[in-house]
């Protein structure tokens, strides 16, 4: 008696266990079985699954950008705190959502030029652009203003990353939307009026200002880089 319960037991459990791992692997098969309701509790289930499924792929996607923004950052700015880190990662990844015309890796690029390859959130440059989309504050203000951001000081605002980030790919995405990507980062960093000249004249030596004549070769570059 002892040993053939024991064998029950086991077949139990052995065949609750496979429903439970089929279950987690969505791999189990709704059959058609004559329920009161069952057609429509099925086809409900399996939305249910579909739509399970669905929402997986997307956070696999999110986190992958995210792990990969991270990296980046840990190999320009190794000293960054980790939740900073993150922080920032998932900006990154949520103004690529919002803007169409932006990818975590044209986001990426230009921070990365921008910032001198420091990812440092309080770089300043010689002319007092801010942060790591380097800002001007007199256009930081402005931004700050259609985004609903108090705008508190130019430090306050700029070299917090997040708003620098949400700021400056607000600005980007609107210039890439006028001037197209390579028109957009021409606007800015030199200006738009320099940018819609050089479009005009079909992207012609000597009208863009010499930085900015390198800085859109620079950032398509590492652009190219970012995206293998």
């Amino acid at each position: 008696m002892g040993p053939k319960k024991s064998s029950g037991h086991f077949w139990v459990v052995l065949v609750a266990t496979g429903l439970i791992l089929g279950i987690s692997a969505f791999g189990f098969t709704f059959r058609y079985y004559d329920f009161e309701k069952g057609t429509g509790d099925i086809a409900k289930i399996e939305k249910m699954v579909n739509d399970l499924r669905a929402a997986m792929n997307v956070d696999a996607v999110r986190q992958a950008n995210i792990q990969k923004v991270m990296a980046l950052i840990e190999k320009y700015n190794p000293k960054m705190p980790s939740d900073m880190r993150y922080n920032i990662a998932n900006e990154v990844y949520e103004m690529s959502i919002k803007y169409t015309n932006l990818d975590v890796n044209l986001i990426c690029a230009t921070i990365t030029h921008e910032s001198a390859q420091s990812w440092n959130p309080k770089v300043t440059s010689p002319v007092g652009a801010m942060g790591l989309m380097q800002i001007m504050p007199g256009t930081g203000m402005f931004l700050a203003e259609v985004e609903g951001i108090p705008w508190v000081s130019p430090e306050t605002v700029l070299f917090n990353p997040i708003y620098n980030i949400r700021l400056g790919c607000r600005y980007l995405s609107t210039l890439i939307d006028i001037y197209g990507v390579e028109g957009g980062l021409a606007a800015y960093n030199g200006g738009e009026k320099r940018a819609s000249m050089w479009l005009a004249h079909n992207k012609a030596n000597g009208i863009l200002w010499p930085e900015t004549q390198k800085y859109v070769p620079a950032i398509l570059n590492l652009y190219r880089q970012f995206q293998n």
